[in-house]
Parts: structure tokens; C-alpha cells; sequence
């Protein structure tokens, strides 16, 4: 752990070498690839509902089973990433959610569509417990909500990419081969993935001895075969899961119902995509909250580096994000589509620091070998959260017409989800397992 008199990152990256933020790049590469693919549904959900005589009910069932398939997935893919690890991991996760992306271009029903969601779901939710396990393993603890926090900003990095492609792609393609040649992005990496990662930095043969030394400076924890009922019964575990649970859901909705919100509220052509307008706003909030997964990181490494414990510094910028979500209530309200974009973005970009520290929390509260399957077990609940969101989210703009409630439930959640972590966990304290 970080002491106040440790130097600072820049000045150990020029002495040992900067290797490690190679891996990074990589995993906010994959994570911007699966937020395109991922949010395509949403962008094009006018055009969709037209084409193939879609309900709100029809679009939150279909979202409902994207989720119901993520939540499986997460669960077995913090298993896998612990037993093949995450080289291995993580390839098999993207070929899977390029494969059903690609599928989407071939579907003619309701049905169909959920059927390529379900796909796409088990693979992207391979995504984060790859991820994070390749960073526990490449990083030292003082780096990893860092780390994490920067390839987490992928994630807004393909929302704003998503709008532009579609603006590009629609008109000379259609929706249809717009999935299929997307879906070249997801093969391109895994070619990348494979040829350039290796499970531990020692077995990389561009990582210096000193930089693998710097990697390695924390207790190294032995290898203990993962007892999953051990680990559901530990509070630490909940922690994170229930954690999940209350904010997973927002981003979902962020993702899945923000576009056709903006088209409703503020008359944005989005069906045809001929107003640049609609591209613009939807990139900016994305923009603003690109900002927020890393400065989030970056927050609680600084109050570590500084002396801080692990406690005050998570739990201190996890109450500043749920400080900064709490506008968003207001959003319905607001007459200016700019300000709204502000709104809404500032909640986004504070999810974001929000979910980075809270991504951080296994790898501080458990050795590494339970990592991934702590994630797994947190992923799957946060899943479920989000599959209860998107009926509700389906019932309540078919019976209301408004998104007033949807948003009321966005600037609570961060605070309810706080104030689980600490009922739980209520210092961090690392927990014993095997």
C-alpha cells in the first residue's frame, strides 16, 4: 500500500518503465469495442421499433434478456479468467460478443432479437472480470483504481464513437450490414489481444526486471483453489455485489433509453439520423463522462499516495460522485437541451468515478486469486439490478410516458449504494479466504 513518502507515479514510471499502461490501452480498446456494439441497440432503437413494430414493453424485454444473459455470464466468466486466465479469458469473451453482434444484422423478429442480445450478453460479460484481473495482475495496488478508472473510460469512448459510426454507416449500409461491418472491430482485437498480452508480467519479454519488481511489490498471496460458498458468505463480497446492484442499473438505462429520451423531450431526428444535433448531444454527455472514470481513479490514488487509508479515500470519493449524480433528478425538467446535456453528463461522468472505486474494492478486500470470481459474483447481482430496471423502465413508459421516475431512481441510488458498502464493510478490512 502507498505511504505519503512514496514517489509518484510519473517519476517510477522514467526509472522502471512504462509497459504496464501498454495492457491498459489494450483493455480500454476492448472495453470502447463493447460499449459500441453494446449500445448500437439504443441508438437505433427508433428506426428498430419502426422497422420491426416494437412496444416500450417489447424493447425492455429484449433489454430484460441481454441482461439475464450478462448476468450468467458474468458469474461463469469470473470463473474462467481464474482458471485459464486472462489472456486466454478475455479472447474467448470477445470472439463470443462479436459473433451475436454480428448476428444482429440477420433477425426479423422480437424474438430474434432477443435471441442475438442473449449472445451478445454472455460475451461482453466477459469483459470486466477480464479486465480487472489483468489488472490485478499487472498492477501494483497504489495503480489499480487508476488502471482501472482509464480502460473503464473506454466505455464512453465507444458511447461516443457509436453515434458517430451509425451517422457514417446508416445511410450507406443500412441497419442491418451496420452490425455486420462493425463487428470487424471486435477480430481486429483479439488478433492484437493475443499476439501482444501474457497472463503475468514476467512472462513478457518488453517488461524490464525493475518494472516487474515495481508490479510485484505487494504481499504476494498464495495460490488457493476458490471456494465460491466461502465467498458468498462473506460481507466483503456483498459489499461490492449489492454495490453493483443499486448502480449497475443507471448505466443501463443510460445506455439503453438516453437516446430515444433526447429524441422525445427535445425533438431530435434520431430515427433517420439526418440532425447532427442528436450525434452531438449524445456525444457530449459521453464526452463529459469519459472524464469522471479516470479522475475518479485518479482522486482516490492521490488521497492513497498522500497516507490515506484504503477506507477514507474509497469511501470519501464514492460520497463526492453521489454528490455530483444528484442533478439528474431534475432532468425531466429542464426546458434546454444543453443544460440537460450538462445534467446528465456530470451524473455519467460521476457513475463512472463512482464504478472505477468500486471496481478497485475486490482487489483491495481479497487476495488475487478470488478476484475474478468476486467480480463475477458482484457482476451477475448488478445484472440482475439492471434486468428489473429494464422492466420497470419497459412498464413505466408505456403506462406514464415519462421519464420523471427513471431519474428520481438514478440520483438515489449512488447513496443507497454507499451506504450499503459501509453497513458491510465498515473499514475495508481485507478478508481471509482458503
Amino acid at each position: 500500500m502507498a505511504t505519503a513518502g512514496m514517489p509518484d507515479a510519473g517519476r517510477v514510471d522514467s526509472r522502471i518503465g512504462r509497459y504496464r499502461w501498454v495492457i491498459v490501452g489494450l483493455l480500454f480498446a476492448a472495453t470502447a469495442i463493447n460499449y459500441v456494439d453494446r449500445q448500437m441497440i439504443g441508438l437505433l432503437k427508433p428506426l428498430l421499433s419502426q422497422d420491426l413494430h416494437w412496444s416500450e414493453r417489447d424493447y425492455g424485454d429484449i433489454v430484460f434478456w441481454f441482461q439475464v444473459a450478462y448476468a450468467l455470464g458474468y458469474l461463469a466468466f469470473g470463473k474462467v479468467v481464474d482458471w485459464i486466465g486472462a489472456r486466454l479469458g478475455y479472447a474467448v469473451a470477445v470472439i463470443i460478443w462479436t459473433i451475436a453482434h454480428i448476428a444482429h444484422g440477420g433477425v426479423y423478429s422480437v424474438t430474434q432479437f432477443a435471441m442475438a442480445r442473449f449472445g451478445l450478453g454472455i460475451g461482453e460479460s466477459g469483459n470486466f472480470p477480464g479486465g480487472v484481473k489483468a489488472v490485478a495482475n499487472w498492477f501494483p495496488v497504489r495503480e489499480r483504481a487508476l488502471a482501472i478508472g482509464i480502460f473503464n473510460a473506454g466505455s464512453n469512448v465507444g458511447a461516443i464513437a457509436a453515434p458517430f459510426l451509425i451517422w457514417m454507416m446508416l445511410p450507406s449500409f443500412g441497419w442491418r450490414m451496420t452490425f455486420v461491418v462493425s463487428g470487424v472491430l471486435g477480430i481486429a482485437w483479439v488478433i492484437a489481444w493475443l499476439a501482444i498480452f501474457r497472463d503475468t508480467p514476467r512472462e513478457h519479454p518488453k517488461v524490464s526486471e525493475a518494472e516487474a519488481a515495481y508490479i510485484e511489490q505487494d504481499p504476494v498471496d498464495p495460490p488457493v483453489k476458490v471456494n465460491w460458498l466461502e465467498l458468498l458468505g462473506k460481507r466483503e463480497t456483498w459489499a461490492f455485489a449489492l454495490g453493483k446492484f443499486c448502480i449497475d442499473p443507471i448505466w443501463w438505462f443510460y445506455l439503453f433509453w438516453l437516446p430515444s429520451y433526447l429524441g422525445k423531450h427535445y425533438h431530435l431526428d434520431l430515427t433517420q439520423w439526418k440532425t447532427p444535433t442528436a450525434v452531438f448531444a449524445l456525444a457530449a454527455i459521453y464526452l463529459i463522462s469519459d472524464a469522471g472514470s479516470v479522475v475518479g481513479g485518479w482522486i482516490s490514488g492521490r488521497m492513497l499516495a498522500a497516507g490515506a487509508s484504503v477506507n477514507r479515500a474509497r469511501k470519501l470519493t464514492m460520497l463526492i460522485c453521489a454528490l455530483c449524480v444528484l442533478p439528474v433528478v431534475f432532468a425531466t425538467s429542464v426546458g434546454n437541451l444543453w443544460v440537460s446535456v450538462l445534467i446528465i453528463g456530470v451524473a455519467a461522468a460521476a457513475h463512472q468515478a463512482f464504478s472505477a472505486n468500486l471496481y478497485a474494492l475486490p482487489s483491495d478486500l481479497f487476495p488475487r486469486f478470488a478476484v475474478g470470481s468476486v467480480i463475477g459474483i458482484g457482476g451477475t447481482v448488478g445484472a440482475i439490478g439492471g434486468m428489473v430496471f429494464a422492466l420497470y423502465a419497459g412498464d413505466v413508459l408505456d403506462r406514464l410516458g415519462t421519464y420523471a421516475p427513471l431519474f428520481a431512481l438514478a440520483g438515489a441510488a449512488y447513496f443507497i449504494a454507499l451506504a450499503l458498502i459501509h453497513v458491510l464493510s465498515p473499514r475495508l478490512e481485507r478478508a481471509t479466504v482458503g
